[in-house]
Order: structure tokens, then C-alpha cells, then sequence
């Protein structure tokens, strides 16, 4: 069976802790930089907006929110206090069993549910949470992102923060 990757628009039961789990960190490359912007701009030229840029700063963030899900093996989004004028969108899935293209190619894939409107009504299938990666990903008004990618025993955990951040409701999306 193929191991499948977890999606934080997802309605997923919080895992049990991971006790005395190392948390591995994949160094800051810019090769690492260089492929998470490209396949941002690669989803965002194809939806008709422009590109975005890597932002250092950002992926320290992302990393702090990365090393911490990594740690304890909880899920879900950090508390928006921690990410002020921040957007996030996250992934999780079987430790090294995917590639940062398919990782970021799932949140892409979400584009095939999403309907051009005002956010949130912005899926084809009624449910803005199938499509909110991807419109982070395609928000006009973002202009940087940075991301981090953490491990745990058994999982890896990508964590991407934007700013501005998208998904703004009453916004037009694209």
C-alpha cells in the first residue's frame, strides 16, 4: 500500500504524541529555496499571477512551527497569535517517502477542485477546505514565502508560511 500524505484542510484526529522522538532537521538549502519558489511560481503563472519570492525570515518561522509539529506529533495549524500577518499551509507524510515535488504538488493538486470567486466560496464541490492550499499558493496579493521541512521517527512535516497571507474572505480568488 502506498503511503499517502496528510493535509492540514483535512478533518484528521490529532495523532498521540511521539515520546523521545528525534527531530532530524533538513539543513536550509538554496537549492531547497530555489525548488519550493519555482513550484510556487510554476502553479501561480499557470492560475495568472505573478511571481513570488523566498523570504528568510518566513522559513525561520515555518521552522519554529516545522521543529515543534516534528516534536510532539500533533497536527493542525499554529495559533494565529503565532503567525501575525502570516498565512500557512501545511503537509505531513510518511518519512521520506516523498519528494518535495510531491509534497508541494499536493496542495497544486487542490486546483483541480477550485472555482474562480469571492473567498471562501471558491470550490467547485461547496467545501473552501479542499482548495486552501491552493489558493494560498494562487493568493495575488502574496508576495513571499518561506518554507521548512522537519522529521520525526516516521513522519516528515513541511510547513510553508506566506505573507501577505491569503485567504481573505469576501476577496476575489484569483
Amino acid at each position: 500500500m502506498r503511503p499517502t500524505p496528510v493535509l492540514a484542510a483535512l478533518a484528521i484526529a490529532a495523532a498521540a504524541p511521539v515520546s523521545a522522538a528525534p527531530t532530524l532537521t533538513i539543513p536550509p538549502s538554496t537549492a531547497f529555496a530555489l525548488r519550493i519558489v519555482d513550484l510556487h511560481n510554476r502553479v501561480r503563472s499557470a492560475a495568472g499571477v505573478g511571481p513570488i519570492a523566498w523570504d528568510p525570515a518566513l522559513a525561520a518561522a515555518a521552522d519554529q512551527w516545522a521543529a515543534e509539529l516534528a516534536r510532539t506529533g500533533r497536527w493542525g495549524h499554529s495559533p494565529n497569535a503565532m503567525r501575525p500577518g502570516q498565512g500557512e499551509n501545511l503537509w505531513m507524510g510518511t518519512r521520506g517517502a516523498f519528494s518535495l515535488d510531491q509534497m508541494v504538488g499536493s496542495w497544486a493538486g487542490e486546483g483541480r477542485w477550485f472555482a474562480p470567486g469571492r473567498f471562501p466560496n471558491v470550490a467547485r464541490t461547496g467545501d473552501w477546505t479542499q482548495v486552501g492550499h491552493y489558493t494560498q499558493m494562487i493568493w495575488r496579493g502574496t508576495s513571499r514565502v518561506g518554507c521548512e521541512l522537519r522529521s520525526s521517527r516516521s513522519n516528515d512535516y513541511l510547513v510553508c508560511r506566506y505573507s501577505p497571507p491569503g485567504n481573505v474572505v469576501g476577496v476575489m480568488v484569483p
